[in-house]
């Protein structure tokens, strides 16, 4: 699913991102992609997604 419209950043994209440079935030995810610097609608849904795929992450390791 698409995440970000205007640039075309799907799910996945941030979850693959995500889990290669160990971001933990969605800093991360912006100083990588142009991710929410034209409309912003969708950094609410990245948040979520990379909280997601942290928890995510952690729960395989145990």
């Amino acid at each position: 699913m698409y995440v970000c419209l205007c640039h075309a950043i799907s799910d996945k994209k941030i979850m693959k991102l995500t889990m290669e440079h160990n971001l933990t935030d969605i800093r991360g995810i912006r100083d990588i992609t142009p991710l929410g610097s034209q409309c912003g609608k969708c950094i609410r849904q990245a948040k979520v997604i990379i909280e997601q795929t942290i928890i995510s992450k952690y729960q395989k390791a145990s």
